[in-house]
């Protein structure tokens, strides 16, 4: 069964909504732009999501610093490098974490990073996503599923896999189809704003991927 992680949340009632929806993962960012934020309004969302729900943060370079600081607040369950992550990131992740940690992989095009099958083999999890100058997630950009399927089928040996990258409620069915992933990321896809999520697109995305009425 394909797991929904609603990510990029800022509102405790679309948190709430995530855990009504059965979501497996909620996830905030600690990496800076238009959805970040602090330790503490993170525990707050977090905990409005239900006990059921994981607990994701998602950090940029500066996680060394950063990790310690929000787990002293707020108790995840994954830690999320998005910036590029080497196999040797993954590992200082590790020793600051006692958790899961997933390493991004970022695609242009339809070009694999060569680092990404190390990371399969490193991380948790690894998590696709498209890359966009200036950003380091939540653009709303789709990847080639098709044309890579092959390649990641190829590198990730049967690891876990989350598919994030411009999916919303009326593709991500497709892309499930083509990549098989464990976890599907939706950040922007269920947005009518940058951090505002539209309720009635998560439940239609949570609808496409777990095929219920909600």
């Amino acid at each position: 069964m394909v797991e929904v992680k609603f990510c990029g949340l800022t509102r405790e009632e679309d948190a709430a909504c995530a855990g009504a929806l059965r979501a497996g993962y909620a996830g905030v960012i600690f990496a800076g732009g238009a959805r970040e934020l602090a330790p503490d309004r993170a525990l707050s969302l977090h905990v409005a999501a239900g006990a059921k729900v994981k607990r994701v943060g998602v950090f940029g370079a500066d996680f060394r610093t950063r990790i310690g600081r929000v787990t002293e607040v707020d108790a995840l369950d994954v830690v999320q490098l998005h910036a590029d992550p080497s196999v040797a990131d993954v590992r200082d992740a590790r020793r600051l974490f006692a958790g899961e940690v997933w390493a991004a992989v970022r695609i242009e095009r339809d070009a694999i990073p060569i680092v990404a099958e190390a990371l399969f083999a490193e991380a948790d999890a690894v998590l696709l996503d498209a890359r966009v100058p200036g950003k380091l997630g939540g653009a709303g950009v789709a990847l080639p599923w098709r044309q890579i399927a092959m390649e990641i089928e190829r590198i990730r040996r049967g690891h876990r896999l989350v598919l994030a990258g411009g999916l919303r409620p009326d593709n991500v069915a497709e892309a499930v189809e083509a990549l098989l992933p464990q976890i599907v990321d939706v950040s922007s896809g269920v947005e009518s704003a940058p951090g505002i999520k539209d309720q009635s697109k998560m439940q239609a995305f949570s609808r496409a991927v777990h095929g219920r009425s909600e």
